[in-house]
């Protein structure tokens, strides 16, 4: 066994008031999606928990999110882990506001995928009509290009796809080329439809599965992620969308001061 294999299991942040007070909890990433490939993907969770009043409003301390994972820190996961993350709901809302393509989808998981919701889960959830805007659209074209450029040895070196089982098999990484492929579709339906369909279906999931079972070579894959690219490109840019430009601020910050005073006073009372 080796220094690295005796190190443990993530496990940072507010644990205690993050499972105490958490509101909501689904299933996220190859799962939600309706990606994942038995055997060799692992189990992504992700939830929203409400801060404490003194961490709001006093002194006392808040790292605004809790982690766990069974893999140690600079271990990848896989087949058989557990990746579980929560945020502080400020938190979380403002990564929701601006159109995180990964926290949105707590929003849009379907049923079978939640796994905690509380009353304010469920408001929370109601309120994805005016958290979705056009910022999101922009982030996940942001996020596909991104993406497309690790892909291809540029970006951020620390964050370009490192899976040498799946370079040596089938020539580059196909799980990270389909995310950028499904980040595309979704973004797509975001913009045109104003909603996020989970878990990915019909030709958008056929064409991301063929890319991340290795079907096709690394250049078609390529031309499937340059193609959804412009369409996304475009949609944005035609004002023909029926999101809003901008998420509802107003409507949003009345429900977080609502939603946070509610938690306390329940918790104050028990």
């Amino acid at each position: 066994m080796t220094a690295l294999d005796e190190r443990a299991p993530v496990d940072v942040g507010d644990r205690e008031v993050a499972l105490a007070n958490e509101i909501l909890r689904t299933v996220c990433g190859s799962g939600v999606h309706g990606m994942a490939i038995a055997g060799h993907d692992d189990h992504d969770e992700m939830g929203v928990y409400v801060e404490t009043r003194e961490q709001v409003v006093g002194l006392a301390p808040s790292s605004h999110h809790y982690v766990s994972r069974t893999q140690p820190e600079g271990v990848r996961s896989g087949p058989g882990d557990t990746d579980l993350t929560v945020y502080a709901l400020r938190k979380y809302m403002r990564l929701a506001v601006a159109g995180n393509p990964t926290v949105l989808t707590v929003l849009f998981a379907p049923a079978g995928s939640v796994l905690v919701e509380t009353p304010l889960g469920t408001e929370l959830r109601e309120l994805a009509p005016v958290i979705l805007s056009l910022e999101a659209g922009r982030r996940f074209l942001g996020y596909l290009v991104g993406q497309r450029e690790r892909l291809l040895g540029g970006g951020q070196r620390s964050r370009v796809p490192n899976r040498p089982e799946l370079v040596a098999a089938h020539g580059y990484d196909t799980k990270y080329a389909s995310h950028a492929l499904r980040l595309g579709y979704q973004g797509l339906e975001v913009v045109t439809e104003g909603r996020l369909t989970l878990p990915v279906d019909g030709p958008a999931l056929a064409a991301c599965m063929e890319v991340k079972r290795g079907e096709v070579g690394f250049d078609e894959a390529l031309r499937r992620v340059d193609e959804v690219r412009d369409r996304l490109d475009e949609a944005i840019r035609s004002g023909r969308s029926p999101l809003r430009e901008r998420p509802d601020r107003e409507r949003i910050d009345a429900w977080l001061v609502g939603a946070h005073e509610r938690h306390w006073a329940a918790a104050a009372a028990r």
